[in-house]
């Protein structure tokens, strides 16, 4: 009698996430990054419009939004990018070890947090019904602080763990260089 061997049959979406954290994991954050970077663009623009420049808030609507006004106003869009944040929050995770992964799961508990206000402005978008009494859609937290400042905040607050996780990730400990799936470090074993 020959000895059978079992494979077990792996996913595309398996696969998917194996490259993307390991040969590919390298791209993929770096792709990643690119549109964090130019979301952060965008929002800090809008700062320097409204406390720099003193435009009213309804003009200041970052680069995009100057030739686009209905990317600003759209809940849609904003959604998607709180969305998009999160699923590349979750995909990239395995790819972390150690100290990394800590701030790397750190910075994606917030994200959900931001998602859900997010779905909240979406949903309200779409009903008609704003939570609060409000005239328009409405956050939980924007309750506190205005809009663009709780973008700002919850931008920061969520890139600050984020860039603590890559620093950690491209110069890891040797326990955590033994983990490395992928070619990331900037420390050679």
């Amino acid at each position: 009698m020959t000895e059978q061997t079992c494979e077990i049959p792996v996913s595309r979406y398996q696969k998917f996430l194996r490259t993307i954290n390991t040969d590919k994991h390298e791209l993929s954050l770096r792709l990643y990054m690119v549109i964090v970077l130019a979301h952060w663009g965008e929002h800090l623009v809008q700062a320097f419009q409204i406390f720099v420049l003193h435009w009213p808030r309804s003009e200041s609507r970052g680069i995009l939004g100057q030739f686009w006004p209905w990317l600003v106003t759209s809940e849609s869009l904003h959604y998607l990018y709180a969305l998009f944040m999160l699923i590349g929050l979750w995909i990239l995770r395995s790819g972390f070890y150690g100290r990394s992964r800590k701030w790397w799961i750190i910075s994606l508990g917030i994200q959900f947090w931001h998602h859900f206000e997010h779905f909240l402005l979406q949903v309200q978008a779409l009903t008609g019904k704003f939570l609060f009494g409000s005239p328009v859609p409405s956050s939980i937290l924007q309750q506190v602080m205005p809009r663009v400042e709780l973008h700002l905040f919850y931008n920061t607050i969520v890139f600050i763990p984020m860039v603590i996780a890559m620093y950690y990730h491209l110069v890891p400990t040797d326990d955590e260089l033994a983990l490395h799936q992928c070619s990331c470090s900037v420390v050679k074993a």
